[in-house]
């Protein structure tokens, strides 16, 4: 019996008090552990809530972002040049044939008498797809070239490098923007100055191709001066080497001319301006303001540069107008024509309420559409160039 014990039960039981007693106090233990695990998901569960929610929904300096602010530029800019087309009409008029459209006044009285209400509105769809291509460009590019530069910089000199930042980021982007507005330009300056030419992009850029063709054999000094050459025999009689052009692009030069450094005085200027009114005018930070009241520190930060934008930029403007309009012209011409003192003010008053009231509403229906996808306003007191490398080292320190 006393080897069945030894063999069959165990020499010694807990009693039965104690039992309950120990796993009781496991039961309580687990219970706290898996109250704590819960609290702790839970917890987890908020924060990432929170995230979310105070997150933007376009993630910065990502293809979707530079697409958002493409998308952006083709609103402001197309749209807003659309706008202003009667005044473009007006200018152009002025800087082509100033015996005729002597002031603004006089300008638009003449437009009215010989081609009524419609008239102000010629070349309407050029203006749009061009300058909406050139504003995909324009932005998009900023703000890719923006963030390019400020990595090149490194996080320690690009707030000390800003405004060199903003005038190389701007430059390059138009470089390419200019490239899509070239043709849509040539287009929209015959339509609104040569009466009878076509009556819109549809009919203007085929017969501007049937009339000059696309690529043709020619010279060129320093791609300006254009000449066409009818057959070899021509060629070899001028003692010139021929070179292949294209012709829808024969005012690059002037159009980079005018454009770089309006756009570079646009973006650098704006980004400056804004900054200052945040620092001295506005009473509060910026991410304290209303949205419309960022939205009116950008219409004035933008109507500012403009007026900036417009006398930087109008020798070259007034040179654009004259060589899309006299066909076989070079800038030579044009400046004997013209005159220097005629370049640097023929038109300007004009211009600069056309561009003035252009800039600002671009920065403003810019920054409104970002402020519509979750996206900050552009400017402030922290510089985006800052933020830009200050992504890009938290980015750097979380894949490491």
């Amino acid at each position: 019996m006393a080897s069945r014990d030894k063999v069959g039960c165990p020499a010694a039981t807990l009693p039965l008090d104690r039992l309950l007693a120990t796993l009781a106090a496991n039961a309580e233990q687990l219970g706290k552990r898996w109250e704590i695990a819960v609290r702790d998901r839970r917890a987890r569960a908020a924060e990432r809530r929170m995230e979310a929610d105070t997150a933007p929904p376009v993630q910065l300096h990502t293809p979707l972002f530079y697409a958002t602010c493409a998308l952006g530029g083709v609103l402001s800019t197309g749209l807003t040049h659309l706008a202003v087309t009667p005044l473009d009409l007006v200018k152009c008029n002025m800087q082509v044939d100033p015996s005729k459209y002597r002031d603004i006044s006089s300008g638009f009285g003449v437009l009215l008498q010989e081609q009524g209400l419609g008239g102000f509105f010629k070349g309407w769809m050029a203006t749009l797809v061009g300058y909406s291509s050139q504003g995909a460009c324009k932005f998009g590019f900023y703000e890719y070239f923006k963030k390019c530069y400020s990595d090149i910089a490194g996080p320690e000199n690009a707030d000390r490098l800003k405004t060199v930042i903003y005038l190389a980021a701007s430059a390059s982007a138009e470089v390419i923007a200019d490239l899509a507005l070239c043709p849509m330009e040539a287009v929209k300056v015959r339509i609104q100055t040569q009466p009878g030419f076509a009556r819109c992009l549809t009919d203007g850029l085929p017969k501007l191709v049937r009339s000059e063709g696309a690529f043709g054999y020619g010279y060129c000094m320093s791609c300006i001066d254009y000449v066409t050459i009818s057959s070899v025999q021509d060629t070899a009689e001028h003692s010139l080497t021929p070179c292949v052009h294209f012709r829808l692009y024969k005012g690059i030069v002037p159009l980079w001319g005018r454009q770089i450094p309006y756009t570079m005085m646009k973006f650098a200027c704006f980004e400056t301006i804004v900054e200052m009114v945040y620092k001295h005018a506005v009473p509060k930070p910026k991410d304290q303001c209303s949205k419309p009241l960022q939205l009116a520190v950008s219409f004035a930060g933008g109507y500012i540069a403009g007026v900036l934008c417009a006398a930087v930029s109008h020798p070259a403007d007034n040179l654009v107008s004259f060589l899309n309009n006299a066909k076989g012209a070079t800038v030579a011409d044009a400046i004997t024509t013209i005159g220097l003192w005629g370049l640097f003010t023929r038109g300007l008053p004009l211009r600069i309420i056309m561009v003035g009231t252009l800039t600002g509403a671009q920065w403003a229906t810019y920054d409104a559409f970002k402020v519509f996808v979750g996206l900050p306003t552009t400017g402030g007191v922290s510089s985006s160039c800052h933020a830009a490398t200050t992504f890009h080292r938290v980015d750097h320190e979380k894949q490491n």
